[in-house]
């Protein structure tokens, strides 16, 4: 990798931006645009993120370079929480490979001694030797089977011992938790999580390597990387600055099974959040809370993450896939969509469940993973209620193909459930359903819902209420105009546009960077 400072042909000379992010690009929108418009803009970027295994490790988005980390990741699992199996479970082994290992055994002990009593019946032995060996084997067989069963139980143990692990939700668990809040505040993290160690170790040194003029951090995990490279810039003479990107507001979060870990991160965003030289996030909702829970000077700047119009324009002479065609469906079936993230928490349930009473409609879920467990069992659940050949998943396409691509179907339907996060944002796929110009079907949390009732561009219906989701679908099919009218509104779709979401990003570079150039940390 290029440690130096040098500026290398085609990349811009306004001064130096590292990229943090937590994932490995792919998939990942937001970051993928902004990385390209601040390059597209004059600045150097590169954006480091964390190499998955697969595809390549290095590549470049326009005039920006993506570099994936390949993690060394040794501190997720402390050797403490090993040992701890006899508090825990008493019962338990301390790992799945030791049980693996006694079911072994205990077969193998068993089958020698079907062996041998085989081997008795098949020379036919007699006599008081003979006699006195299968009485004898009796007891061995007996040993054999007791111990059998006391594997079965301790693997019993071992399993939930591996949940318990796994959720951190034993009153061990919970007494050390609270010890180490206490005792420690913000920086128990350091004890109830030091798996995001393994990331300030891992790019901590890429990060100091390259000598940022600025620091671009997506989420929490790596505002503190960023932060700690940021202290070590400045205490070798470098102005360099932080800018904190927030997709989500953190004591929302409640997907995690672990539950030491939203304390803990919660912990570790307060301890850093303080070296933010700007704030950015996806909502005008979330850069209120973020404002109030961190005590900001100044309202984090909103930066929406919506398409990338000119990207679509560049590729309309480009194949795009053609929906339905993935879908084997004609041009006049009605076609609901939902494009993102396969959870339960989602709701795509209800898409499923509502299909029995929108008989001449077909489900479709753009996903990342069609093979997904998840989405597995959505399928199977449509098979059960006779409408398996109307719900389709299909895979993502680029990011630059989204709204083309999805202008095929009829509905764009959001059914997430209220969640804290799901209250307050204008998810990705708002911004793209729009402006493939399709009417919406979006459960009421509270920020979405706001916006369709006052645009008028959908329906919607109350979160995981089947009979209320039917209601707002056939509503949107019967007149699809009285919904897709609102988009001719002057100024709607220009200002969900990534193009006028980047200009508030270089705004913040630019106000952060005053002068940066050629010259800067030499």
């Amino acid at each position: 990798m290029t440690a130096d400072h040098t500026v290398w042909p085609g990349r811009g000379t306004r001064g130096r931006i590292v990229m943090l992010v937590d994932n490995s690009v792919h998939g990942d929108s937001r970051v993928q645009k902004a990385a390209a418009s601040a390059a597209a803009a004059g600045w150097d970027v590169i954006l480091l993120g964390k190499y998955s295994g697969k595809g390549e490790d290095t590549w470049k988005l326009g005039d920006a370079e993506v570099r994936l980390i390949r993690m060394n990741a040794k501190l997720s699992v402390k050797p403490k929480d090993l040992r701890a199996a006899p508090l825990r479970r008493p019962l338990a082994y301390s790992s799945d490979r030791t049980h693996a290992f006694r079911v072994q055994q205990v077969k193998a002990w068993r089958a020698d001694l079907r062996v041998r009593t085989d081997e008795l019946r098949a020379t036919g032995s007699s006599g008081l030797g003979a006699q006195f060996t299968k009485n004898w084997l009796t007891v061995p067989k007996a040993a054999s089977k007791v111990t059998s069963k006391w594997v079965s139980l301790r693997g019993r143990e071992t399993k939930k011992l591996a949940k318990i692990r796994r959720t951190r939700s034993a009153p061990l668990d919970k007494l050390t938790t609270r010890f180490w809040l206490t005792t420690m505040g913000d920086r128990a993290w350091r004890r109830l999580d030091p798996g995001v160690w393994d990331f300030e170790l891992n790019f901590g040194p890429v990060i100091d390597a390259l000598k940022p003029d600025l620091i671009h951090a997506n989420d929490f995990r790596m505002l503190g990387v960023g932060a700690r490279a940021t202290l070590r810039a400045r205490a070798a003479g470098r102005n360099t600055k932080l800018v904190w990107d927030a997709h989500e507001f953190l004591p929302g979060v409640r997907s995690w099974a672990n539950q030491r870990k939203l304390p803990a991160m919660v912990g570790y965003e307060r301890e850093h959040a303080k070296y933010a030289d700007a704030v950015m996030t996806v909502s005008g909702g979330l850069a209120d809370l973020l404002q109030k829970t961190h005590g900001l000077a100044e309202r984090p700047a909103v930066v929406l993450n919506a398409p990338d119009a000119e990207a679509t324009q560049k590729v309309i002479d480009e194949p795009v896939p053609d929906i339905r065609e993935l879908c084997g469906i004609g041009p006049d079936v009605p076609l609901l969509v939902y494009s993102g993230l396969a959870a339960a928490q989602r709701g795509l349930g209800i898409m499923v469940e509502g299909l029995p009473q929108l008989p001449d409609a077909h489900a479709v879920f753009v996903c990342g993973d069609p093979q997904a467990a998840y989405v597995r069992g959505l399928l199977k659940r449509a098979e059960e209620l006779g409408v398996g050949d109307r719900v389709h998943a299909v895979p993502y396409v680029p990011h630059w193909q989204v709204v083309p691509f999805l202008s095929g179907a009829d509905v764009g339907i959001i059914p997430i459930h209220h969640w804290p996060n799901h209250e307050i944002a204008l998810i990705t796929k708002f911004f793209e359903y729009s402006h493939a110009g399709l009417p919406l079907v979006v459960s009421d949390v509270r920020t979405m819902a706001e916006v369709t009732r006052e645009t008028g561009q959908g329906e919607v219906f109350t979160a995981q209420d089947t009979d209320d989701y039917v209601r707002a679908v056939k509503a949107v099919l019967a007149d699809p105009k009285k919904y897709t009218k609102a988009y001719e509104k002057e100024g709607l779709l220009e200002g969900w546009t990534w193009e006028a979401q980047a200009k508030v990003l270089d705004g913040v570079y630019t106000r952060l960077l005053q002068g940066a150039g050629d010259d800067r940390n030499p």
